[in-house]
């Protein structure tokens, strides 16, 4: 398992400022591979690890068994811009993507729409990683009040 970490993965791992109790959302996790590294440094946090592919999916379900057993990993299919919180489901902390379109430049329509999605689900100081730096680059994600004091939802 800890050797089907790419150098590449591990070292976007690696870079997330991870803490035990962090609540992490992948985009475009993939056969879950990062997810999984992730979840194995979490003790009381948990991620959510979503895809848009059935089969990258169900790849990443069979693959982490004991992760989401254990309660720190699960996995949900839905694209990127029709991702909202469930109910009951706690806001996360820092969301990660890796060769994501929609926020790496390559679809910027797109991105707009995933980056409101990331809003609506993150805490007010969560924070954004894509690949494409070293080994990370962080994104603003857009906040409609800088105080996040949205109270009423009208």
């Amino acid at each position: 398992m800890p050797g089907s970490l790419s150098p590449r993965l591990a070292a976007i791992v690696n870079a997330l400022p991870l803490q035990p109790h962090s609540r992490v959302l992948e985009i475009g996790c993939g056969p879950g591979a990062a997810a999984r590294a992730v979840a194995a440094r979490l003790t009381t946090g948990h991620i959510l690890a979503i895809d848009r592919s059935a089969t990258a999916i169900a790849q990443a379900e069979a693959a982490a068994v004991d992760e989401i057993r254990s309660g720190r990993m699960s996995v949900r299919r839905v694209a990127a811009e029709d991702f909202v919180l469930q109910t009951q489901e706690e806001p996360y902390e820092i969301v990660f993507a890796v060769r994501v379109g929609a926020l790496d430049g390559r679809h910027p329509e797109a991105g707009q729409q995933v980056l409101q999605r990331i809003a609506g689900a993150t805490k007010a100081d969560a924070r954004l990683f894509i690949d494409g730096g070293d080994p990370l680059r962080e994104l603003p994600i857009p906040r409609l009040e800088p105080n996040e004091g949205a109270r009423r939802s009208m």
